[in-house]
């Protein structure tokens, strides 16, 4: 059974800094893309970041191009996702998304799109306050 266990969120400071894990199971990373997506009180989830299964090539929406940086530890079935110089509009709930076939990570990666064949974590919370 494939499951993802996110860890890592909590109360920062504007212009601080976490380190988000997402720890999958029942898979193993080679076979998966792996993103992630964060939703605000009141708005939609959006992708935020992806890293490829095959290559490991990476995409980032462009709210968090040089400020976030997405890496997995294949040795841990783990992938990270560095949050840096956060700031309030970063708040949010943090979910990492698997996907394993290649239309799905086409749509999740390159479009950072939420689809249909998303398997989810439970999330985490960031919350960006002075």
């Amino acid at each position: 059974q494939v499951q993802l266990v996110e860890s890592g969120g909590g109360l920062v400071q504007p212009g601080g800094s976490l380190r988000l894990s997402c720890a999958a199971s029942g898979f193993f990373l080679d076979y998966y893309a792996i993103g992630w997506f964060r939703q605000a009180p009141g708005k939609e989830r959006e992708g935020v970041s992806c890293i490829y299964n095959n290559d490991g090539q990476t995409y980032y929406a462009d709210s968090v191009k040089g400020r976030f940086s997405i890496s997995k530890d294949k040795s841990k079935n783990t992938v990270y996702l560095q949050v840096n110089s956060l700031k309030p509009e970063d708040t949010g709930v943090y979910y990492c998304a698997a996907v394993h076939d290649a239309l799905s990570v086409q749509a999740m990666c390159v479009g950072l799109r939420v689809v249909d064949t998303i398997t989810w974590g439970n999330g985490t919370l960031v919350t960006v306050s002075s």
